[in-house]
């Protein structure tokens, strides 16, 4: 059994509440991008390019049983570990509870706060992809 989207995001925001500096959560973000199980490289095309990333991401879903399950890659390391820390929230989760959750997480670690406007922009976009996939997943089922 999966632990529900706010546990997940729970324990997400205790981890980085043991870190005091800003760099030394970039660290970690970076150590979860390089942790970031590798996609199957045919996802990486045009067709599952996020758009609206200033980086390049990539990112494929797949639906069993009602439970999305994403894999994603990026060329830059803290879009990698951005992506990494949104599979871990969402990956496995059911497509309804995907689609309708409240990311609560993003700002009580205050990670929108400590981007570039393109990063934070980036963020908003994967975001929403990831919303989109399970909208219609949920719909379809």
């Amino acid at each position: 059994m999966n632990a529900s989207v706010d546990a997940v995001q729970d324990a997400v925001i205790e981890e980085f509440g043991l870190f005091d500096q800003w760099m030394d959560k970039y660290e970690y973000l970076i150590d979860l991008g390089r942790k970031l199980p590798l996609i199957d490289p045919a996802y990486k095309d045009a067709d599952h390019l996020v758009p609206g990333c200033q980086s390049q991401v990539w990112l494929h879903a797949e639906a069993e049983d009602g439970r999305v399950e994403f894999t994603a890659d990026s060329d830059a390391v803290i879009t990698k570990g951005i992506i990494a820390l949104l599979i871990r929230v969402l990956s496995g989760q059911k497509a309804g509870d995907i689609a309708k959750a409240d990311l609560y997480f993003i700002d009580r670690i205050g990670l929108k706060e400590h981007l570039s406007p393109t990063r934070s922009n980036g963020l908003v976009s994967m975001v929403n992809r990831m919303r989109n996939i399970s909208a219609e997943y949920a719909a379809a089922t």
